[in-house]
């Protein structure tokens, strides 16, 4: 197959998208990926991809090209400037001669990998249209819902014009694919989506996670967050539990970047939590350096029913190292937990009871038993091979009209 992939974020970037568009290479499928040049989580453009160029880029055997766009930075008005400069240029770009397959012929299907903002997967539209070939998204956020979770109120103008156009954008889809169960109802409820339409498909996560070193154990249990440090991962309730936490033996680590980093590093300092750690963003590579010196992961998000409904991808990544998983989370997340087995869960942004699922975890004399499990669940419900032949599959089955399972 001869696929062109949208997404907005790409390589350097900390998302799976270019993970999965190298293995569709590897299993012998042409790929383009249309993208914009790197500037998340921290919302400046990354160095050596600065200019107002368009750049082309092979990574991993997918051709790679890149759009320069207006960076997040900070605030309302940049966001919306970011979104909409990737939309209309992408748009822009795939109805171009430009755009086409390495022999010049027309891609065979258009994937789109949606994260926020839905305005991404315009451009899809507009090639499908122009074309006449079939699109599947991969659905990771659900909108204009994120923009509820962001502040914005439901019923306001803002809400309403996202609101009709991610309407357009969702029942323009030949197949949608979601990473939570709980995506389906609302957009089957909320835009008429064809429950046909829809699936389940859940994040795997990389091979590297199942590399993790074993945590030597020591007098003190440490917890580790990792991931995206913004307004809505509730980061600040880790905080509030280490609070509560001062003078016992407990350490929790933060690994990440992005918007909320500074604020809350500050906020640990004012308030003198000794007990917490922050790394800043790292490489995916050191990852499992990491993860090796966790006796067990946290989880948090804003208490949002938005935000319930989404399963993070750091879950997959916490499971496949076969870590303990701890979370201040509702929903989704807290539903897996509990099937899995693999840890304690209480309300998010509840920071009480967070400290003390903290301290439940490190009376447990058995801590490796819910690792297991953990690695146990992933293996039976996540691995990147059942996923990626799954996606494979879907993708197929648009070509020949099956239903990809």
């Amino acid at each position: 197959m001869k696929i062109l992939m949208i997404c907005q974020y790409y390589y350097p970037e900390p998302f799976r998208v270019s993970e999965l568009c190298e293995e569709l290479v590897r299993r012998g499928h042409e790929v383009t990926a249309v993208t914009g040049v790197p500037n998340y989580p921290e919302g400046e453009i990354y160095k050596g991809y600065e200019g107002r160029a368009e750049r082309d880029e092979t990574l991993g055997g997918v051709r790679v090209h890149r759009l320069p766009i207006h960076p997040r930075k900070t605030g309302a008005l940049h966001r919306m400037l970011n979104y909409y400069s990737y939309a209309r240029k992408a748009t822009r770009y795939v109805k171009s001669k430009a755009c086409a397959a390495a022999d010049g012929s027309a891609f065979d299907i258009v994937l789109v990998y949606q994260l926020s903002p839905v305005m991404m997967a315009k451009a899809a539209v507009a090639y499908s249209q122009k074309h006449g070939v079939p699109v599947v998204m991969y659905c990771l956020d659900l909108w204009p819902e994120s923009l509820v979770a962001g502040g914005i109120k439901r019923g306001s103008w803002i809400y309403r014009h996202f609101h009709r156009v991610s309407k357009r954008i969702y029942t323009r889809m030949d197949r949608i694919l979601i990473t939570s169960r709980m995506f389906k109802e609302y957009l089957v409820e909320e835009f008429g989506v064809r429950d046909d339409v829809v699936d389940y498909l859940p994040q795997y996560a990389e091979g590297i996670f199942g590399e993790v070193p074993p945590h030597e154990p020591d007098s003190i249990t440490h917890l580790m967050f990792t991931g995206n440090i913004g307004a809505m991962q509730g980061v600040e309730t880790i905080l509030g539990a280490a609070e509560r936490l001062k003078g016992e033996p407990v350490r929790l680590h933060i690994v990440g970047g992005g918007i909320e980093l500074k604020r809350l590093r500050q906020t640990a300092k004012d308030k003198g939590l000794d007990n917490v750690v922050f790394y800043g963003r790292r490489p995916l590579s050191e990852m499992p350096k990491y993860f090796g010196m966790a006796d067990a992961m946290l989880i948090t998000l804003r208490a949002d029913p938005v935000l319930s409904c989404t399963l993070p991808g750091k879950v997959q990544a916490y499971m496949a190292a076969g870590k303990p998983v701890i979370g201040a989370i509702n929903g989704e997340t807290e539903k897996v937990i509990r099937a899995a087995g693999c840890g304690f869960c209480g309300p998010a942004e509840d920071d009480e009871a967070l400290a003390e699922n903290i301290r439940r975890f490190a009376a447990l004399e058995d801590k490796n038993a819910l690792g297991e499990n953990a690695r146990a669940y992933y293996e039976g419900n996540f691995e990147e091979t059942r996923f990626m032949d799954r996606l494979e599959g879907e993708l197929k089955a648009r070509l020949s009209g099956g239903d990809g399972k």
